[in-house]
């Protein structure tokens, strides 16, 4: 990898922030950390990061699909690939899945993560060989 690929992570779990921080980096990843909706936002348009790596249940600024929509409502952020990262899914009833209206995301991966698997997507997100949509729009 010539020039570093720029990942923004956003959790308010700061010891989640660390160790996967810490395998991005080690794969060769700059990484910007966040740890709420407001960091997150403001980042990304300071830093303009090549991915976006967002836990979906924060203390502040709502949640994570309060920040993806906002991500892509806004022209400057709109096109950065979110991958969503969430617990939720194994508490019932919840089922959260990607959504062009309330949860505009690349992809969806549930905690506990696998680093080697948040490492494979993040790839295929700059490798291209993820099929992508053009961003939703959220109105």
């Amino acid at each position: 990898m010539s020039a570093k690929h720029k990942i923004l992570l956003v959790d308010d779990d700061k010891d989640f922030v660390d160790t996967i921080g810490t395998v991005l980096e080690s794969s060769g990843y700059e990484v910007v950390a966040a740890y709420d909706g407001q960091g997150c936002l403001e980042s990304a348009k300071a830093e303009a990061p090549d991915v976006i790596v967002l836990d979906i249940m924060m203390r502040t600024m709502g949640d994570g699909m309060y920040v993806a929509q906002h991500l892509r409502q806004d022209e400057a952020t709109r096109s950065i690939p979110i991958i969503v990262v969430s617990g939720i899914n194994r508490v019932p009833p919840y089922s959260l899945w990607p959504d062009e209206a309330w949860l505009p995301v690349d992809v969806f991966m549930e905690k506990p993560l696998a680093p080697e698997a948040l490492l494979e997507e993040v790839r295929k997100i700059l490798g291209g060989s993820r099929s992508k949509n053009p961003p939703p729009s959220v109105e």
